[in-house]
């Protein structure tokens, strides 16, 4: 990363390449790369290597949850580095822990490794947010973020496509793959430290722990956005294994349907959150979710067969691309200067749920499945009536439906 410091109000005069919108563009590619080879084997590795049931699994995923629950030590970190570098080197700590995730088939390896990586991949999500929220004009937002997500689905459908190939083709086993996946994660992450410049956002963050009583709405949504995709997380895909015995490459297929739907309707989304607000879009994706949720109950209660639960995947996978209208719904109600240091908070309390929720129900899965999805289709009722406080047209002093309009010198305060 050069030491020379570029405003993003001149960084259109850099080459296309090096520009600011570029490298989100690039790590958004790389997170996923790494995390999706990770994800892609775990449910196989878990129980076919280190026979994990549902309890031991719940337990990896709220450990893998901690980092984000303190992620708020982010603000702390941000006292000594750049959010760019902090954004780098958390990457750089996700690909080497993907790397050596197959040297240690224990329960106590597995959860140091996913500790370590998870680390990386908090940090880098938390920052990467507040990276887009300064970098990308409130105009340019929605539609640019549908890209970032189509990007993402890009790395995970190169990961997910290669692993189909390696493994089923070319019999190549969990270390070599999760080598070589972590490996390419690293090797991208070091262009991305050496190829582009600081860049410097026009409004300095700052560096205390901002919670202000206007954007408890933000606040709510991200905790149940926290635990209702914990359980989709943690759960979907272990139903696919446990329940229908899908294969390594036929759990990756499933991933691909889900990441070329991405790629083709994250950039539409985009379009639909700036064409109908946030409020609209998110309340959409609520109602989505519960009707998914049920049907996911309905797997168990009435024996729907495996096309049920892999459509439902897929359609579930395509509903959770519209979160990112939270972000935007926050771009523009935040004050400029509050954008790192409340992505740091909002991120500690999307992360409450998604600590406790899989150890938790981990254990209920082990006397009822279809309960456990009962309770996050619940969830997704609480987040419809949250989405429905949001306002039309949502901006400082006008956070909800609730709120006062007031000038926006006053709601800085």
């Amino acid at each position: 990363m050069h030491s020379t410091a570029v405003k993003i109000a001149d960084a259109h005069e850099l080459p296309l390449w090096r520009r600011p919108v570029v490298l989100l563009g690039l790590m958004a590619f790389v997170m996923p790369l790494a995390f999706s080879t990770w994800l892609a084997l775990l449910n196989n590795f878990v129980i076919e290597v280190a026979h994990f049931d549902g309890s031991k699994i719940g337990w990896l995923h709220s450990i893998r949850e901690i980092p984000g629950f303190l992620a708020i030590g982010v603000i702390y970190v941000l006292w000594f580095v750049r959010e760019q570098m902090l954004a780098v080197v958390s990457l750089l700590a996700l690909g080497i822990a993907v790397a050596v995730t197959a040297w240690f088939p224990s329960f106590l390896g597995l959860m140091v490794t996913t500790m370590i990586g998870s680390i990386g991949f908090h940090y880098y999500e938390t920052v990467k947010m507040s990276l887009e929220l300064q970098w990308i004009s409130k105009e340019r937002a929605p539609q640019v973020l549908g890209w970032m997500v189509a990007f993402g689905s890009a790395a995970s459908l190169i990961a997910y496509g290669s692993i189909v190939l390696v493994w089923k083709v070319l019999g190549w086993d969990y270390n070599t793959i999760y080598m070589i996946g972590g490996g390419v994660a690293v090797v991208l992450t070091a262009f991305c430290w050496f190829a582009y410049p600081t860049f410097e956002a026009p409004h300095k963050q700052h560096n205390k722990m901002i919670l202000r009583k206007r954007y408890w709405l933000y606040y709510s949504l991200q905790a149940a956005a926290g635990a209702r995709r914990q359980i989709f997380m943690v759960f979907a895909a272990f139903m696919m294994v446990e329940r229908f015995g899908f294969e390594v490459h036929e759990v990756t297929a499933l991933f691909l349907i889900n990441y070329v739907a991405n790629m083709i309707f994250a950039p539409l989304m985009g379009r639909f959150v700036s064409r109908v607000g946030e409020r609209n879009a998110l309340a959409f994706e609520y109602v989505g979710l519960i009707l998914v949720f049920c049907a996911y109950g309905g797997i168990y209660m009435f024996g729907w067969g495996v096309l049920v639960a892999a459509a439902l995947y897929v359609i579930d996978h395509l509903f959770f691309a519209l979160a990112f209208a939270q972000k935007t719904y926050f771009q523009k109600i935040a004050h400029p200067s509050d954008i790192a240091p409340t992505a740091a908070v909002a991120f500690t309390i999307n992360h409450i749920g998604a600590v406790l929720l899989p150890a938790m129900l981990g254990y209920l899965w082990l006397l009822s499945p279809a309960a456990v999805f009962i309770f996050a289709a619940s969830v997704a009722v609480l987040s419809l009536i949250l989405s429905l406080m949001i306002p039309r047209h949502p901006r400082m002093g006008y956070e909800t439906v609730f709120a006062r309009t007031v000038l926006p010198a006053e709601a800085a305060e």
